[in-house]
């Protein structure tokens, strides 16, 4: 699998659990719902590279796609707590 494949799955599942956080976050408490307004611009930084990164026609270095993937688990990380948070 090459890293624009990786990273293409990558953005999937993100936004996969970033829509599914999204539905449930009126119940949610006020820590959740601060914590996933916190990782908004990361989402917005992600998706903007995430574009560059996925377009044929640009060429990308490996560097901005190995840090794009940084950004990336690390959001991963966050939803999964937020997703915690409300199952609790």
């Amino acid at each position: 699998m090459s890293i624009k494949e990786e990273f293409d799955h990558l953005m999937d599942k993100l936004k996969t659990e970033r829509d599914e956080i999204s539905l449930k976050l009126h119940l949610a408490s006020l820590e959740a719902k601060q914590e996933f307004e916190e990782a908004e611009p990361k989402w917005n930084q992600l998706k903007s590279k995430g574009s560059e990164i996925l377009d044929e026609s640009v060429e990308i270095s490996e560097e901005v796609i190995a840090k794009a993937k940084i950004i990336g688990e690390e959001l991963k990380e966050t939803y999964q707590r937020i997703a915690k948070r409300l199952a609790e």
